[in-house]
């Protein structure tokens, strides 16, 4: 065959299969399990000896496509979130980048936005805030505040003078989906999981993930489920009741075990057979115990059987690419003074520490700060909590309602508000939202609990919260009655039409965080001829309410000191004693004037000496560093 006509044939195959490409890409194309239509079954990535694929469900709570208007009456999907985050930076180019910073343990994309006026700075050069939502799966209340933080900046931008302000200025990190494997599969199907969709043997049984929970009754929600307590063996380890205040019988309360006329479980069955139901379901680990601050091994992990272990830890500290994308952008994005990480479920502003007392581990200016900010935050929200995890978080029900033994202090390890004071130095909350419904205290013992959620639930929810109690037969247990709170628009998250209030109220308090960020500002720049010498002296001030440097900052070497540098063209400063231009003070080799850290409301002054050898003008670039206080150049002329 002539070589020509192979070689015409071979392009023109070519042509037409760059055409065709062009229409259609020949490159696999990874289609999620939410986004593929023709299945009606949730796949979970990872090997597992239990079930991976679930029958899909669609919650009314969820709007599962993008509509053309955006509300907050209703939960979103991760990809309906990305899809506005996509328009908004389109829409809003001149404030706004939208990337991906990693991808999760299933491969999905991880976006995050950096919002601030490009025109007036790089977003590294300014204070910078970071919030961050959805690192526990089903806490989607978290996303949404995220989420409506970056709508209300967006949209109020050049209408309201302090948001400006703030984005002309400083720099807001959101990241709204930290695990977006763990959320999807919580809105998609009736599975729950705590973090990462990571197989992970909970029951430390040699297996993975072989007993997860399971939709019995078909209604695409995970309910508990009451069991008569019949048997002698069943009778003793029985430890629940009905409660009486309900005088319909649906409340369960908890007693001491062999004091109870009932056993509660999960909705599902016992798959593996050691006797326990649901105890290793899909995941397991936790992204909030992942951190390098006081991080201990995961339950089964300590050899000696004595000392501390973390449920959920993972195997080592940062495991989990969720977590380490979060610690690596952290990281190389000092200028971060505040974050907020939220969560769901206890209506608190929760920070560190979390393995001990405020009084005994922090800085006491530090402390004071944090305090500051725990009062406005419940000012701002009306929580009815808020400090640290060791103490007022453990304790803050006063006493242990079953044995009336009072509450002590209790570790978490591994915790992102310990990281995020101890080892960066910076206000880092990891405040929860939502409250089970339990908004007054109607019996008035002084306690909100599920009886007031419950109430709650009949007079401003039209009892949509609580499904009523109906027989089951159980493969395995016989007769049981399935029902109870719905777990994850009532439990976990409120009711729809709750959400705006909350996530408007969080936002709020995370705003005034960010006003609050460090600025420096120039104040003055002035210039004295004597003789053949210039004198500059620069006076600046920290305008913001937060020193450039917690004293825990200073400790940790994670923000370094302001810092002076007057820099000329190197033509002029060359020659050592001969050159044209000669900074004498200060003396140093390096030029340099550290200042120090500027506290909040703090002004100071340096000075420069320049010995000019020549009598052309000359122009010099002044240049302030702080690390989260902000970059600032002025330019300067030395003579006529």
């Amino acid at each position: 065959m002539n070589k020509n006509f192979l070689l015409i044939l071979g392009f023109s195959m070519l042509f037409a299969i760059q055409a065709l490409a062009q229409e259609k890409s020949l490159v696999y194309q990874k289609k999620w399990p939410e986004q593929d239509k023709n299945t009606k079954f949730y796949t979970v990535s990872g090997e597992r000896h239990g079930q991976s694929f679930f029958k899909k469900h669609e919650f009314p709570e969820v709007e599962y496509e993008p509509k053309s208007k955006l509300t907050f009456d209703i939960y979103h999907t991760p990809d309906v979130m990305y899809h506005w985050y996509r328009l908004w930076a389109e829409k809003y180019p001149e404030i706004t980048e939208l990337y991906e910073v990693a991808r999760s343990f299933e491969g999905r994309p991880i976006l995050q936005m950096t919002i601030t006026n490009k025109k007036t700075g790089k977003h590294t050069d300014k204070p910078a805030a970071y919030f961050e939502g959805g690192r526990h799966g089903g806490e989607v209340t978290a996303s949404e505040a995220v989420f409506w933080l970056t709508n209300h900046l967006l949209e109020n931008y050049g209408k309201d003078p302090a948001i400006t302000k703030l984005i002309d200025t400083k720099t807001i990190y959101v990241r709204p989906q930290n695990n977006p494997d763990g959320t999807n599969m919580y809105l998609f199907s009736e599975q729950r999981n705590r973090s990462t969709v990571r197989p992970h043997d909970v029951d430390r049984d040699g297996l993975f993930d072989e007993d997860p929970e399971e939709d019995l009754n078909g209604d695409g929600v995970i309910h508990m489920m009451r069991k008569k307590a019949l048997s002698p063996e069943e009778k003793e380890k029985a430890n629940y009741i009905i409660d009486p205040k309900d005088p319909k019988g649906r409340l369960m309360k908890r007693v001491l075990d062999g004091q109870g006329d009932y056993l509660m479980y999960t909705e599902g069955i016992d798959n593996d057979g050691d006797g326990r139901f649901n105890e290793d379901g899909i995941g397991g680990l936790d992204l909030h115990r992942n951190y390098p601050e006081n991080w201990r091994p995961d339950i089964g992990g300590d050899a000696t059987g004595r000392g501390f272990t973390q449920f959920g830890a993972g195997e080592y500290p940062l495991s989990e690419i969720e977590t380490r994308s979060t610690f690596l952008w952290l990281m190389s994005h000092p200028n971060i003074s505040v974050v907020n990480s939220l969560d769901t479920r206890v209506p608190m502003h929760l920070r560190p520490p979390s393995t001990s007392s405020s009084a005994e581990s922090m800085f006491l200016k530090d402390r004071l700060l944090y305090e500051y900010y725990d009062s406005l935050g419940m000012t701002i929200t009306g929580y009815p909590w808020a400090g640290d995890v060791y103490e007022t978080y453990s304790t803050r029900g006063g006493t242990n309602r079953l044995t009336g033994d009072p509450l002590k202090p209790n570790p978490l390890f591994g915790h992102g508000p310990d990281f995020g004071y101890f080892y960066y130095g910076a206000i880092w909350y990891g405040d929860e939202l939502w409250n089970n419904g339990a908004m007054k205290d109607y019996d008035g013992d002084g306690v909100l609990d599920d009886y007031d959620g419950l109430m709650w639930d009949d007079e401003e929810n039209g009892s949509k919260g609580f499904k009523p109690w109906e027989k089951f037969d159980h493969p395995q247990l016989g007769e049981v009655e399935i029902g109870g709170f719905h777990p994850k628009f009532f439990s976990q998250n409120g009711p729809p039409w709750q959400l705006e209030s909350w996530i408007r109220k969080q936002s709020l308090f995370n705003l005034a965080m960010a006003f609050d960020l460090p600025q420096i500002e120039i104040k003055d720049i002035n210039i004295q001829k004597y003789g053949d010498e210039y004198e500059v002296k620069v006076t600046w001030a920290n305008t913001g309410k937060l020193p450039v440097a917690l004293d825990q900052a200073k400790r940790v070497k994670i923000v370094e000191e302001d810092r002076l540098i007057l820099e000329f063209d190197k033509e002029l400063t060359k020659g050592f004693e001969n050159a044209k231009v000669i900074i004498t003070t200060p003396q140093t080799y390096d030029k340099t004037i550290y200042a120090g850290y500027t506290e909040a409301g703090e002004s100071k002054e340096a000075l420069f000496k320049v010995k000019v050898n020549q009598i052309e003008p000359v122009k010099a670039k002044l240049r302030l560093l702080s690390t989260r206080g902000g970059y600032l150049e002025r330019e300067i002329t030395l003579g006529k």
